[in-house]
Parts: structure tokens; sequence; C-alpha cells
């Protein structure tokens, strides 16, 4: 996110149940939303009954106060109560004052512990979350059977690196294989272009192999700065965030497993 994207860079997905559009992840911006909604509504007019938040990062749910002005309802998991004390967003510091302008934090009304069912229209919606800390520590993912798809929101990455910054490397796999389970055709996540039911592959292998890599060396005794060095993946050097973002993943999955390990 910076004065360039405006924050542009995160998927908002609009599902058409019918009478009304069901928004998974609201984006970056007030303004964002508004100009995502024209777009759509060009498709086919409708308006929007819910908006559901994958999980806090501001990239995916700082448009809520655009859908506030609509009545639409908004859904995230519970740990947006942990949000009151923000005063300053990611986006709010990163981007133009103008991209920013009426942003609000707008946090969701309906929060989910564990899971609930959602109807629009007759059509069912499965809203659950994964329980413990994958991407974060507030992944949710929506599964909408009539249609053969789940939103997952981060816990897939295609076309870029995924981040551990937030994370927990084992129970992000965890997840990722309970998602890999459920028959479906497509599955979106929140950054890329990839949909199909394959696209978790991308992030699952790299969490995989670079679990694997830093478990070898921890139980061999090496230290985290020779491990943060030493490890190169190299099918994954041309991604993009590579080089800003691998080495900090390798750091943090150390941690994680050293402790682990004591």
């Amino acid at each position: 996110m910076d004065k360039h994207n405006n924050g542009n860079m995160s998927n908002s997905c609009f599902v058409n149940m019918g009478t009304s559009y069901l928004v998974i992840d609201s984006g970056p911006t007030y303004q964002y939303a508004q100009e995502a909604y024209s777009k759509i509504k060009t498709i086919k007019n409708l308006p929007v009954s819910y908006v559901i938040n994958t999980h806090v990062h501001d990239d995916h749910w700082l448009g809520n106060s655009f859908y506030k002005t609509l009545g639409s309802k908004i859904i995230g998991a519970s740990a947006f109560k942990d949000l009151a004390k923000v005063k300053l967003t990611r986006m709010q510091r990163r981007i133009s004052a103008e991209a920013y302008k009426k942003t609000t934090q707008i946090f969701p009304s309906i929060l989910v512990d564990d899971e609930t069912t959602l109807y629009i229209n007759t059509k069912k919606i499965f809203i659950k979350s994964i329980n413990h800390k994958a991407h974060t520590n507030s992944d949710l993912y929506i599964y909408i059977p009539s249609k053969r798809i789940v939103f997952v929101g981060d816990l897939v990455f295609n076309e870029r690196l995924p981040s551990l910054r937030d994370g927990d490397i084992n129970g992000w796999i965890e997840a990722l294989k309970t998602i890999k389970k459920l028959d479906v055709d497509y599955i979106v996540g929140g950054h890329g272009t990839m949909v199909s039911k394959e696209s978790v592959n991308f992030t699952y292998n790299y969490l995989v192999k670079l679990k694997k890599r830093v478990k070898n060396m921890l139980e061999s005794g090496e230290d985290i700065g020779d491990v943060v060095n030493s490890i190169v993946l190299k099918e994954y050097k041309n991604i993009p965030f590579y080089n800003s973002i691998h080495k900090q993943n390798v750091e943090t999955a150390y941690r994680m497993l050293e402790w682990d390990s004591e």
C-alpha cells in the first residue's frame, strides 16, 4: 500500500445472490468501495445486503465505511473487538489523504466466534472461523455450496509471496489442509487472480517447504542468523515480494518452531 496504488492491492468480491450482492472484503478505503460498487452495478444493479470481512488487516475492511451508508449489515471475526484502540490505520499512514478521504473505521456489527449460517434469497452461506492463528488470529472463510465456491481471504495468496508477520506457520498449514478438502470448484484468495481449486497450492507449498527447511536447520542446532541467511527457496525468487518478505518469513517461522521444540 502506497500513494501510487492507494491501497488497491487486495481482492474485493461481489457475489450475486439473486436479489442482492454479498460483498466479501470491502477493500481499503471508502473511495475504493464506492468506485467498485458503481462498477458492479453496471453488470447488475442490486443492493448490498451483507459485507463479510475475512480478517482484520485494513486493506480488506476499511471500505466498510461506504457500505455503512448503504445500510448493509457487516460481519467479521470477534477479533475486531480488539481494533477499537487503533487510532491510526496502516492505510492512513501510507496512502494519499485524498484517497483516504471519508474513510472511517467501521467495525462489523455481527461477530463470528466459531461459525454461523447466513441465508440470502434461500441460498445458504457458511461463515466459519479458523479458530486458531493462521494468517492472523481472525481468519474466516465463506463457503457457498450452491455456487461451489469458497472465499478464504489472505489464507491464500497468488502472484505474490505470503507474509507470516501476524500469523503462525503451523496453524496456517492446518487451515489450508481444511480448505483443500472442501468440495468446491473455486477457491478465491485475498491476493492474486487465480480462483481455481488449485489456487491454494501456491501458498500451501511455500509454507510446507519453508517449515521443512527451517525445522531441519533448527534441529541441526543452527542459530537464527545463519538460518535466515541460508534458506533460499529458488523456485520463489522471481515472485513479487520475495526479496522483502522471505527473510522475515524465515525468521518468524524459526521463532515459532523453536518455541514448539522447547
